[in-house]
């Protein structure tokens, strides 16, 4: 039995979810967003939305709390948006944004320079004293993730000193040194 798939979705103001055969529309003041799913089925009802299955097997019950999930992440995208913040911890590590092109130092001989898709907003905050911040903001919470991961990548915190890209709050695995 899923506990997460028979959970309702609320649909909030301004909000239409929309279901055509396998394919679910999700419209909101900040965007549209769609998703295909099988072998579940939805129905609003009361300005909630409600994910079934057909059966007990183990394939439907992994698709029931899997597309709840997705639908509800969609709601919530398209109502409120979804924010990444990444932190640069390193000397020199600077970055800087012209519209949609970030512009990241991190110690190579040249700059990472990276076009974003154009539903995802980019805001850079620099304040002296204090580590370099990215965020990263959209209604889509798959690609915020991933453009955020993308990011990451290019410079990962390493375990001794904590330098790379981190995300705001993430917790590093610590070593300590040598040992003289």
């Amino acid at each position: 039995m899923s506990r997460i798939g028979n959970n309702p979705i609320g649909i909030p103001d301004g909000v239409s979810i929309e279901v055509k055969e396998d394919v679910i529309t999700v419209k909101g003041k900040l965007g549209e967003l769609t998703q295909e799913f099988s072998g579940v089925s939805v129905k609003i009802e009361d300005g909630q939305a409600w994910v079934t299955r057909p059966s007990d097997s183990k394939e439907h019950k992994s698709k029931h709390g899997l597309y709840r999930s997705l639908i509800l992440n969609m709601v919530e995208g398209v109502s409120k948006g979804w924010t990444k913040e990444l932190e640069l911890v390193g000397v020199g590590y600077r970055a800087s944004n012209q519209g949609q092109r970030l512009d990241l130092a991190l110690g190579f001989s040249h700059n990472i320079v990276i076009d974003l898709a154009p539903e995802v907003k980019v805001e850079t905050v620099s304040e002296k004293g204090k580590n370099p911040i990215v965020k990263l903001t959209s209604f889509d919470k798959q690609l915020v993730g991933q453009v955020a991961a993308k990011i990451r990548s290019f410079r990962k915190p390493e375990p001794y000193k904590g330098k790379g890209i981190k995300f705001v709050g993430e917790q590093l695995r610590r070593k300590a040194g040598k040992s003289a």
